[in-house]
């Protein structure tokens, strides 16, 4: 029988591996940050779940912060009309 501490681990799980899923089949470049920071919070959750309390809580200030957030403003910068133009 799956206790709770099992069936939220499973459900954490299946976002994670969605959102994985997602960044790398996404076709525009802010969805694909979107679903990266996402899955990056569920490994949060992962390990916050495991009682790794430090480590998720670094998880979520330094990789789920910050990284996507310098993703997008690389983005954001460095867009042109040429990248516009492809569907």
């Amino acid at each position: 029988m799956v206790d709770a501490l099992q069936f939220v681990f499973l459900v954490i799980a299946a976002v994670e591996v969605l959102t994985a899923v997602l960044v790398v089949t996404a076709k525009k470049l802010m969805w694909a940050a979107f679903w990266l920071a996402l899955s990056l919070v569920t490994m949060a959750g992962i390990y916050l779940l495991f009682q790794s309390e430090f480590v998720g809580i670094i998880q979520i200030f330094i990789y789920a912060g910050a990284v996507p957030v310098v993703f997008l403003f690389g983005i954001m910068l460095t867009r042109t009309r040429a990248m516009e133009d492809v569907p």
